[in-house]
Formats: structure tokens, C-alpha cells, sequence
């Protein structure tokens, strides 16, 4: 079944945002998501290092709850994953104006950092600044889309209920969302650009040992007459 989150990824594209789309998004889902009034925002308390490396983790889920368990990831280099056009579990239980079905009305985003913070509350990982412009680039590209306001942008940690049940994302929501007005209405903040993802060459496999019992069934070594005769003229001509 085709779900209905299809417009997503050219909404952000529009924006001038990077969209990597993860294969058979269009299709998976816990079934369609209801009509979207809102963003939530998450961070994925994944490992340090890596662009998205919770990225099967969010398409598959976890033994305890089963994927997806959101509609977009965010990788620390900028760039959208898109994972579910249907509905993810991200939201639990919790209200964000009036909204008690998360996993229905509100797109849940996994931006990936490991979500620690300090005494003080600063973030153990900074957000690098690439992620972050994605980020809020991101909810209002969403939000003026559906003709929402920024309030409509909520954090995981401000939603679930009760409160102090989840403390995700562990940055100012506040203040994320006084840049997400802004940029609904029109602010062109500077340019980060978003560094492509390197293409990993895969590592060539090692050759098998040859057990000792496979040696003595092969005999003896085949003697290569020219080899020979090569190192005689030039020892390190072979």
C-alpha cells in the first residue's frame, strides 16, 4: 500500500534542502499517516560517530517497538533520510495543542546526536551548525506547507506525558521556534552548504587460508620454469 506523506520529500527539495530517499519509504508505514498538523522533533541518542548510523534502527525499529518509528531522519551532515510515508511510532503518549495522536497528526523527525546533556543541560555533542540550519529549515518548509504556525513545531520532551518523560531534543525549543517563524516568513539566513555523503568503496575480501590437510592434497608446489630462470638473471624481477 501507497501511503500519503508522498509530497514530503519535494516540499523539502523546494526548500533547498538535500533528500536522500531510503528505498520502499512510499510504502511503509503502521499504516496511513491522519491529516498533519504538526512537526515533532526528536534526537536519536544513537552513537557518536556517523552521518545517520540509527538509520535501520529507525526503519526496522527496536525489540520492544517496531519500525518505522519516524517519517524523516536528519544525519549530523544536513541531509533529510526519507523513511515512512505512512505513520512511524515516535509520538507515545503526551498533548501539544490539543493533539493526543502524535503518531497520526504530527511528522516525527529523528535527528541524529547522542542526546546527553550536562549538569548545566548544555548538549554533550554540539549541534553542528549544518544540522541544526537543516533542521529548522526543515519544520518550516513542513509547516508553511500545511499552513501551520511555528507553535506547531513541537519538541518530544514538551509533548509527552506526563511531564519529564522525555527530554528529547535537548536544545531551547523556544528558541528554535522563534527561527522556524522566521523563516516562515521569508528570512534567507546564510547559506551553510551541505557536504555530499562520501561513497564507501567496499573492502575487497580476504583470501581463505588453505587448511594444512588442502596443501598436502595438493602435492607439491608447481615449479614455473620461466619464474626460475627470471630470479636466476634478476632476483627481484618476480
Amino acid at each position: 500500500m501507497t501511503y500519503s506523506l508522498l509530497w514530503l520529500p519535494k516540499v523539502l527539495t523546494d526548500a533547498g534542502l538535500s533528500v536522500i530517499e531510503v528505498p520502499g519509504w512510499q510504502n511503509r508505514g503502521h499504516g496511513d499517516e491522519g491529516q498533519v498538523l504538526g512537526v515533532l522533533c526528536h534526537h536519536t541518542c544513537g552513537p557518536l560517530h556517523g552521518d545517520l548510523p540509527d538509520l535501520n534502527v529507525l526503519i526496522d525499529g527496536r525489540p520492544d517497538l517496531g519500525g518505522p518509528l519516524c517519517n524523516l531522519g536528519l544525519g549530523r551532515s544536513g541531509h533529510y533520510y526519507m523513511i515512512a510515508a505512512g505513520k512511524g511510532w515516535h509520538a507515545g503518549r503526551g498533548n501539544w495543542m490539543g493533539i493526543t495522536d502524535g503518531n497520526a497528526h504530527l511528522i516525527g523527525i529523528e535527528a541524529e546526536n547522542i542526546g546527553t546533556s550536562d549538569h548545566s543541560g548544555n548538549p554533550i555533542e554540539p549541534w553542528p551548525q549544518v544540522q541544526m540550519d537543516a533542521y529548522k529549515r526543515g519544520c518550516a518548509a513542513i509547516l508553511k506547507h500545511i499552513g501551520a504556525s511555528s507553535i506547531m513545531c513541537a519538541g518530544h520532551k514538551e509533548y509527552a506525558l506526563p511531564h519529564g518523560r522525555k527530554d528529547d531534543p535537548n536544545f531551547d525549543m523556544i528558541m528554535f521556534r522563534k527561527d522556524v517563524a522566521k523563516l516562515i516568513l521569508g528570512w534567507v539566513p546564510p547559506v551553510i552548504e551541505v557536504a555530499p555523503i562520501p561513497v564507501l568503496k567496499p573492502t575487497p575480501p580476504k583470501p581463505m587460508p588453505i587448511p594444512p590437510t588442502a596443501k598436502a592434497a595438493l602435492g607439491p608446489k608447481h615449479i614455473d620454469h620461466f619464474e626460475t630462470a627470471a630470479r636466476a638473471v634478476d632476483p627481484d624481477a618476480t
